[in-house]
Formats: C-alpha cells, structure tokens, sequence
C-alpha cells in the first residue's frame, strides 16, 4: 500500500535518536483508542509531549494538503475518511522530524484499522438489515398462505414482524372503504393509549380528527416526524378547521399508505412516545416496502376467504341443484304419464289408481283419496279410495269436514295439533280415522274446483312439509286437466255407447238422436278448439308462445310492407338474475314468478298488443302501430319499471328486472326471425351496458355485427394462408445502448388494412379459439429466426406464452420440439408469462417449468407489479428475469415521490435481494431513461430506442448498439 504521509526532507545533523520509550508510549495509547474522535485525541496530547510545538488539527481534503516549506515547518498528512485529513505541522528544528514520521506512521497504521474496522462493522449490520428484511417478507407471504389462522390473529403476527425491523411498540393498522368514506381500524396496540380514542373501530371519514391518519388516507402520501412537523407537511386547505390529533401526543409518527392499483386502501403506522426511539429516513423507506407486502397479503388472505366461502356456498348450491333436478326428473316422468292416462287407461277407475302410484312416486301416499263434488255443488263423492283403516266413503252432502276446508279454503297441512285446533273452534269436524299429518290440495279445472286430492299418514315417522305442499299442488293441476279430459273421454265414449243405442232405436227416436249427435259434435268441436289452442300458447303461463308470435310477426310484416304507414315494433326481453332465484328457491316458485311476469307484461300493452314466451324465461312481444322508437320506447320503460317492484310468492318477497332489445319494422326485413334476432342483439347490447335499460337495434349494431364476422372470417383465412410473423422489439442495457436481447411480437399482414396490432384482432381471436394456433404459427416462425437473429450466446429472443397454453400437457415437448428441428440451443430462447398462468393449474406450470429450465430455456414473469406481485411466485418459479410493467414508467418525472417511483423502487429492491434481473417495458424518453437508472435498473424495452421491427431489420452485421 503506498504511503500517504508525505516524506520531509533528511535532517542535516540528528542531535539524538528517537525515543523508542515515547513511541512505545504511542503505539500503545492508540491501539487502545476505539474511534477516530479517541485516536486524534490521543496524537494531539503524547505528539505535544513528544516533540513540543507540534500542532495537530483534521481538515477537509483539499485544504493544506501540500507538503509547504515554512518557517514554523512542514505539514503531515493522514488520510482519515474519503473527507477528511489530520494534519500534523512540525516545528521547525530539523531533529524532530524523522521522530514525527515515524509516530504518523503508527498513526496512519491505527487509523487504516479502525477504518476497516468499521466497514466491516457496517457491512455486517447490513447484511444483519437484508436478512431481517428477507425473513419479515418471507413471514408476510406466509402468512397470506396461513389456512387457520384467523384474521386477528393475522395482524397481531404482522405486528411482531415488523417489529423486527424498526421500534413498533405502538402499531395499527386502518383499512379505508372508498364506498362509503371511513376507515375501519382493523388493528390497535397502544403503550398509553390502551384502547380506540373512538368508540367503534368503523368511524366515518367526515366524523375522523383531521390528524395524520386522515392527511395519510387523503393524500395517499407518507407522513413521519412529531405532529408539529407533520402539521408543517399537510395541505391544512384541504378541511376547514386547524390540523388537529386525537390520542396522546407521540414524540415521533411515522404511517404509509396501502395502495391496491394506485388508490389508497388503508395506511400501516407505528408511533413513539420515548425519546430514544426516532424514525429516519431508511425506517420509512423500509415501512413503505413492507407496507405493500402487507396489503399483499391481506388482500390474498381475504380473496381466500372469499373463496372458501364462495366454494363452500356452491358445493351446497350444487347438492342442492342435484337433489332439485333428481326431484324435477321424478316430476317431470309423473307428468308425463300423468299426460298419458288419457291414452293408455281404459277406465276412468284405472285413471284413479294410475294416478295414485303417480303420487306415491312423489311423496308419501298410503293413504290417498279423490273427492268430486257434484255438478250442482252440493255433493261429495269419494271415486277413489286407499287407506289403511277406512276401506269407503260414502257419499255426503257438503259439511265441515277437512276435505271440505280444503275445498273452500284452499291448500291445508295441518298435524295433529292443527287439527285439534281447527275442531276446538268448530271450524271441521271428524270424518273417518284420526291422523297425525294431513294434506289436502283442491282440484281446479278450467277455472273451477271440482274436487280434492288429499294424502295422510296415521305414523308419526311420515310428516309432510310445505314442500309436498307445493308439490302436490303443483301436480293436481296437471291432475285435474288429465281429469277433464279424461272425463271428457269418458263421456264421449259414453255419448258413443248411447249413439250405438239410440241407432238401434232410432226407428222408435230418431229425433232424439239427432239431438244428442249435434251435443257429441258440439262437445268435439270444443275439444278441438282447446286442443288448437294449447299447440299455441304456452302451457304454464297461457301466454302465446314462439310459433303463434310467429304467425302475428308474419301477418304485421305482410301489411307493413304493404302499407309502410302500418309499422310496428318488436321486443325481446329476459329476466335478469332468474337462474340465481330458479336455483335459490325452486322451480315451482320460479314457475309462478314467470307467470307473473307474463301478467305484469300484459298489463303494460293495448288490447292490440300481444305478450309471447319463448322459452325459459324469454319473453317477447309485439307492439301494433307504432311510428317511431320514442313510442317503443315509452312501452319498455314502462315494463322495465313494472318489473322492478317486488313479487310476493310464496310468503318470500323476490326481485327482479329486465333488459330490453328493440327493434322496428323496416322494408329490408323480409321474415320473423331476421326481426327476433336482431331483437335479441339490442337485447345483449342493453345488458352489455349496464342492464336495467331498452336499446333500440341500429345501423351501428348491424355494422358491428357484419364487422365482427368479417374479422372472425378474415381470421380464418389469415391462420391458413399463414399470415401471422413476429416483429422483433430489442431489449437494451440502459448504461451503454447494447442490445441483450429481443420480444418476439404478433403482427397481421392483412391483405387489404396492411400491418395490424394485436389490439385490432386479439379479441376475435380468442372467442374464436383461433390464438393458440396463431401462437405457434409465430412460434415456428421465431424458431426459424432465432440463429441469424441472435448472433450472439449472451443474446436471447423472448416469446409469450399466455394461460391458454398451459392447458396442454404436451406445451414443454412441443417448445423443445421446435427448437431441436431449427437447431435452436435452449438458453437463446425465453418465455414470458404473466402471472394469470401461475394462477392456472399451479402443479402442471410447475412441470413445464422444471422441463424448460433443465433443457436451458429462461423464464421471465411479463407484467410484474399489476397483480398480486407476490414473493409466493418468486419462491416457487425460477424465474431469470422481472418485467416491471409500462403503466409504472409512463408517467414518471425526475422529481417523482409518488406511487409509481415507490413501486418501482420495491420491485428492483426484491429483485436485487433474490438476484433476479429487472427490464423496464415502455422506456419511450431520455427522462425516463435517466430516472430508472438513477434507481438502478440496468435494462430497459421501449420506443425510444426502437419500436418492433421485422427480422430484415435486424439481421445482418454485429448487434445494433443504441445510444445511451
């Protein structure tokens, strides 16, 4: 090592040597000095007692730093820090210079070590620093993945992990609800003030002090110092009133923001009371960092939450939904024989038992009875019988017994207790066996009850519920139809057997048969009629259904276009949200909502007017003369606003609305169905925009309609006529311009609109299934390029792969593929993926990862910092590089402190600690340049040095270098 001490000039005559007993003396008292400010002062006072006069003093560098002749004598210099000097002035006898020589350089020796002392002390707290720092992080991602662990329990964790890192005695953490403007203090730990200085842990925004707590959540920007300082720092004009703290005074606050896609979501804030303990810049630099682990897994931990409930909710929806359709297929089979006995029984006696086992099928049916009253309405008969301890009835006139109740009251359940009841208050009276449950549904047909169909059970272990309730009733409906007509067979067959007797007789009644033959024909032209009419109208609601609309769409296209002043219009609508309440409280419930809402629609129309469902829970209708889309209009805002008040069913209250499509007639339709159809389109366009609202179909719908079809056909033929190549962007080193690397781009040579983004096709593509074949068509093509593009072994091209791909089980074989039969090496090659795909089918991304880093292929995770950003990913992925996302470098300017610079800073601080290279997307000016490398990214991609470029550009002579 080359001295620093300056050699003075050779002494003409030594009176006298050295003393080695003072500088024995010296040594000693120095190596016993611990700091600098020690060793100085020990030179000053043995170097006085050494040799008189001499003059020690520290200097900044630069000044007397010249060995000068001069009378009192010359100057010594020791190098104490990069700053500063000690200097040393002789006094001007020449016999003491070779002594002070040799104390400076036990100076010097002691200082060089206490300097070394000291930068290894630093660099040992900070390796100390980094490791704390690595573990909090670490401890911060586990707990995002912790399973039990409640919430509590989470933060006060949380608090102890940073407590590692800085004095966080007092500590809590506030979670901000941009909804409804307050702030819920989630976690509190306070040495003085023990609890909240507000009575709930919600306090609204307007109702909080207008402390730091609000500055931090308002300006979403750090605070640190005492609150006369942070006072200083706050826009006080931002509230009316003086800056003002709740809560024991604190000697030092220090809060940070927790931000989610650049809005304030919360804020984490440690406190001091004890002169001791101050926060510094580090300290807030640090919470800032870790701030956004936190919110990180916070917001993990509650979409975990979410998600176990959300799963737990549809596993119960799904068993739910499995035990509805086992019972909607055993109705529906009942229904349908039910439907069949008018065909397939004989006897209306066979018609009664069949039906039995129909209901048996259902529900608990032992004990099951039919009664009809008379025509007249003053009877009772019992047809049909099963019970276990009455064998018949008899028939009676109308009383009070329960099938009677049934029969004027509608539906009755009752258990023992009921029926108790209702005896005691001389509402029924006792008619055969007592049971213990009951249920009794009337028989309505064609607007009129003719009888009831009732089940019992006389065993404590059979109780009905109010689902048989509805159930029972729901099918005595079918009942009573197949009942009608099956009664209506009987008596036409009836009516036959008499025609047979009366044309025996007719030589002795011939006018009494020609009378009952015009009653069987007038009786057959009405069954005909009702027949006709059910092939045309929907059979739950009796609205018209999608073959009659057809017919009147037909007939009013057939006028208007012979009479364009005869227009109408048509609407398409379906239920928003119906599959939620079809699924939460059963078909039967969402059948009787469907025919209320074919009412409510109907209430809204002209007589002219005709209301159709087509099926589900679509409906349509047909407005007659109207003139313009105002008219239409004014209808289903009407509908639309009628639909929205609540449906009273089954003593629940249900909500629902709708979206409409509108469309009006017009010479170049030429069918039904073109109008139903583009009907349909505005429909899709009013939920598209929001729901709740009716959108007339136009000039734009049918172009972007023709438009979308275009592009999907042009797609097509573009994948076969392999129109689809890669443009090459270059990835620079930011210090010097050299090229390191290249993105691979997708561009589409369309024959006729030249070269197109992604952004003018993607779309299409994706709905159409057609990306992944274009992915590889630009694969195959980059593969090809690779050799002549690269030139270099430290230059890489890079691909992406988006989740699609890792669908494939096959991805990793057919990537190697490629590269063995272009003779590709592996580590030319990088794949770049979002984080979409480590979110996807987590252990088969895995493999592929493993199976391309063992054949050498580079993996870089595209888009970091605009999801959850987590160290989870870099923990499991071997990742080669981080892409910090272009929204963080858009915006930034020399002077930033903002949002954007914090996130940046984090990202290339955990990049820096887990040795990931990080390459800024969208560098596009100098500045921008310049402020990432003034944070220390060395890479970067963007516009200002080239923007994606085919192969020919770039192919050719040595890797382009761009300025830097």
């Amino acid at each position: 090592m080359a001295s620093n001490i300056q050699t003075l000039p050779a002494p003409a005559a030594v009176s006298q040597p050295p003393s080695a007993a003072a500088l024995l003396k010296l040594s000693g008292e120095l190596w016993s000095a611990t700091n600098l400010v020690s060793v100085v002062a020990t030179a000053r006072a043995l170097l006085d007692e050494l040799v008189p006069g001499t003059k020690v003093q520290r200097s900044a560098r630069g000044i007397g730093t010249q060995v000068t002749a001069r009378a009192f004598g010359p100057q010594l210099q020791i190098p104490l820090s990069r700053r500063e000097l000690l200097l040393i002035t002789a006094p001007g006898e020449d016999d003491c210079h070779g002594l002070l020589q040799a104390a400076a350089r036990l100076i010097k020796a002691r200082v060089e070590a206490l300097r070394k002392q000291i930068a290894l002390a630093d660099s040992v707290e900070h390796l100390g620093r980094s490791e704390r720092l690595q573990r909090a992080l670490y401890a911060i991602a586990d707990q995002a993945s912790t399973v039990n662990a409640d919430v509590d329990a989470m933060f006060h964790t949380l608090h102890g992990i940073v407590g590692t890192l800085m004095y966080a005695e007092n500590f809590f953490i506030a979670m901000y609800d941009e909804e409804h403007d307050s702030v819920h203090f989630s976690y509190w730990a306070d040495s003085k003030d023990t609890q909240l200085p507000f009575t709930t842990r919600d306090v609204s925004m307007a109702d909080l002090p207008h402390g730091p707590t609000w500055y931090l959540i308002r300006e979403g920007k750090p605070l640190m110092g005492s609150m006369q300082s942070i006072a200083r720092q706050v826009d006080v004009r931002k509230v009316d009133g003086p800056f003002k703290f709740s809560g024991s005074d604190p000697v030092d606050w220090l809060g940070v923001p927790l931000l989610h896609d650049g809005k304030v979501v919360g804020c984490v804030v440690v406190q001091s009371y004890d002169e001791a303990h101050h926060y510094t810049d580090q300290d807030k630099t640090l919470l800032i960092f870790v701030a956004q682990h936190i919110q990180t897994a916070l917001e993990r931990r509650l979409a975990r939450v979410e998600l176990e409930r959300r799963v737990s909710e549809r596993t119960e929806a799904l068993q739910q939904q499995v035990l509805e359709r086992q019972r909607g297929e055993r109705l529906q089979e009942a229904l349908f024989r039910i439907a069949e006995l008018t065909n397939t029984t004989d006897s209306i006696e066979a018609f009664y038992g069949t039906v039995h086992q129909v209901v048996s099928g259902l529900l608990y049916a032992r004990n099951f009875y039919i009664a009809l009253t008379s025509e007249d309405g003053s009877e009772m008969t019992f047809p049909y019988l099963a019970d276990e301890y009455d064998d018949s009835r008899q028939p009676r006139k109308l009383g009070d017994g329960l099938t009677e109740y049934a029969l004027r009251h509608g539906a009755l359940l009752a258990d023992a207790s009921e029926i108790a009841r209702l005896r005691a208050a001389g509402e029924v009276t006792q008619h055969g066996h007592d049971s213990v449950c009951w249920l009794g549904v009337p028989l309505a047909c064609a607007e009129r009850t003719v009888g009831v169909l009732a089940v019992q059970s006389y065993s404590p272990e059979h109780r009905y519920t109010q689902r048989d309730q509805e159930l029972l009733t729901f099918v005595s409906y079918h009942i009573a139809n197949a009942l009608e007509r099956m009664r209506a067979k009987e008596s036409l067959r009836q009516a036959y057997a008499q025609l047979e007797t009366r044309v025996d007789e007719r030589t002795r009644a011939l006018a009494l048969v020609n009378r009952n033959l015009r009653d069987q024909i007038t009786e057959r032209e009405r069954i005909e009629a009702r027949l006709k009419h059910e092939t045309l109208h929907d059979s739950l609601t009796g609205l018209p259904n999608r073959a009659l609309l057809m017919q009147r769409l037909g007939q009013a296209l057939a006028r208007y276009h012979a009479d364009p002043t005869r227009g109408f219009a048509v609407l398409f609508m379906d239920l928003d949200r119906f599959k939620v309440i079809n699924d939460s409280v059963g078909h039967l419930v969402g059948d009787d909502l469907l025919f209320q809402v074919g009412k409510r629609i109907g209430a809204c129309l002209k007589p002219d007017d005709m209301v159709a469902r087509l099926g589900g829970d679509e409906f349509s209708v047909l407005l007659e003369g109207i003139a313009d889309a105002d008219q239409a209009g004014r209808i289903a805002a009407r509908i639309i606003d009628d639909l929205n008040a609540p449906f009273r069913l089954a003593s629940k209250e249900l909500f629902t609305s709708t979206s409409i499509g509108v469309t009006l007639a017009s010479p170049h339709y030429q069918s039904p169905e073109e109008l139903l159809r583009d009907a349909d389109s505005a429909m899709y366009r009013a939920k598209a925009e929001g729901r709740h609202r009716w959108v007339v179909f136009g000039d734009d719908l049918r172009k972007e309609a023709v438009s979308l079809l275009e592009v999907e056909n042009d797609l097509r033929r573009g994948v076969k006529r392999h129109e689809f190549v890669p443009y090459y962007q270059p990835i620079v080193n930011l210090d010097d311009g050299s090229v390191i690397g290249y993105e691979a781009l997708m561009r589409w040579r369309h024959p006729r609109r030249s070269i197109l983004l992604p952004g003018d096709f993607l779309a299409v593509a994706e709905e159409t299934g057609l990306s992944e074949t274009m992915d590889w068509q630009i694969f195959e093509q980059v593969c090809r390029d690779a050799n002549a593009l690269v030139g270099r072994d430290d230059i890489f091209v890079g691909i992406n792969l988006s989740a699609n791909h890792f669908r494939d089980p096959k991805l990793d074989q057919r990537l190697l593929g490629l590269l063995a039969e272009y003779g590709v090496p592996a580590s030319r090659l990088r794949v770049e993926v979002t984080e979409r795909a480590l979110l996807e089918n987590t252990p088969e991304v895995k493999r592929i990862f493993h199976a391309f880093r063992h054949a050498g292929i580079g993996i870089s995770l595209d888009d970091f910092g605009t999801g959850y950003s987590s160290l989870s990913y870099l923990h499991q992925y071997t990742l080669q590089t981080l892409k910090i996302d272009r929204s963080f470098v858009a915006d930034l300017t020399r002077d930033d402190t903002g949002g954007r610079t914090t996130m940046i800073r984090a990202i290339l601080a955990m990049a820096e600690t887990l040795s990931i290279p990080a390459i800024a997307e969208g560098v596009e000016t100098t500045l921008q340049r310049d402020v990432l490398r003034k944070m220390g990214c060395r890479h970067g991609q963007g516009f200002l040095y080239s923007k994606a470029q085919p192969i020919d550009v770039w192919i050719g002579g040595d890797a382009p270098v761009f300025s830097s």
